[in-house]
């Protein structure tokens, strides 16, 4: 199904506009009955020129205009997903979380296949994600949303992002960040950059520490403290598929949702997240 952009639209709605001016300008000519079946015509194009500008005007206040189960294509056929329209084009969203109904603190089976329901919290799997960014004709851009527990939010984007197969552990890369979360993957301050590192789960240790030292504790394996399974590096910035905390009961936790270069110093844990990619 082809899709009208707003340049497209604008240039549908004049040509409406000019096509009802020409019908009234020769309604004239016409016998009384052909008048009667013009004046239907004209009140027709009225209503489908009222309903595009109504569209036009809703899709200009939206930041996303429909969301969808659709499918990718992944190197076993096709991959089930869940795309959110927006403005800006479709996105492919690979985790989304909204509350405590889904448990993140899996291993690494699970991560690599996947969970959740599509429609709500998920995480789609590193093999899928690896199976959709691998192809080098294309380039993906990862968008990270955030909201906090005091209806604010903000939102990361990284080009270049793709991740490496099982045997480099899905290792992460990420270009160039712009947002106004903070580039957190990089890290809030040097030594922890996650560009480059492999995921860890609980039972999958490719976090860098050996061990790391912060303050007077020595740990070995950051998902024990922070939980479910990301790309540690010596722990770092970021790390959203922690635990899930309500509102009220959200600030420090060790493990939780923490994007550390927007909610900072405590440890916060977000009310909600989504992670999507999209080709460009």
């Amino acid at each position: 199904m082809s899709v009208l952009s707003s340049g497209n639209l604008c240039r549908f709605k004049d040509y409406l506009s000019l096509e009802k001016i020409s019908i009234e300008s020769n309604m004239s000519l016409l016998n009384s009955e052909n008048q009667v079946k013009m004046k239907r015509l004209v009140v027709y194009c009225g209503l489908v020129l009222a309903f595009l500008l109504s569209c036009t005007e809703q899709a200009e206040k939206m930041s996303q205009s429909l969301d969808c189960v659709c499918f990718s294509p992944h190197m076993f056929g096709l991959a089930q997903v869940y795309c959110e329209m927006r403005l800006d084009g479709a996105w492919t969203v690979f985790q989304r979380r909204s509350g405590g109904g889904v448990s993140f603190n899996r291993k690494w089976a699970a991560y690599k296949k996947g969970f959740g329901n599509l429609e709500q919290d998920h995480w789609l799997g590193l093999k899928k994600i690896y199976s959709l960014t691998k192809n080098k004709t294309k380039k993906w851009t990862m968008r990270v949303d955030m909201w906090d527990h005091d209806s604010g939010s903000a939102f990361a984007e990284y080009r270049n992002f793709k991740i490496g197969n099982e045997k480099t552990a899905f290792k992460l890369h990420v270009g160039k960040y712009r947002g106004n979360a903070g580039d957190a993957i990089r890290g809030s301050y040097p030594g922890i950059d996650q560009n480059g590192y492999g995921f860890s789960t609980t039972d999958r240790d490719n976090d860098g520490c050996s061990p790391c030292i912060f303050g007077d504790i020595a740990q070995s394996e950051c998902t024990f403290s922070e939980g479910g399974g990301w790309w540690y590096s010596r722990c770092g910035s970021a790390s959203l598929n922690g635990d899930w905390h309500p509102t009220g009961n959200h600030i420090g936790w060790a493990s939780g949702l923490h994007w550390q270069t927007w909610k900072t110093p405590a440890s916060y844990s977000m009310k909600a997240t989504r992670m999507m990619i999209k080709s460009v």
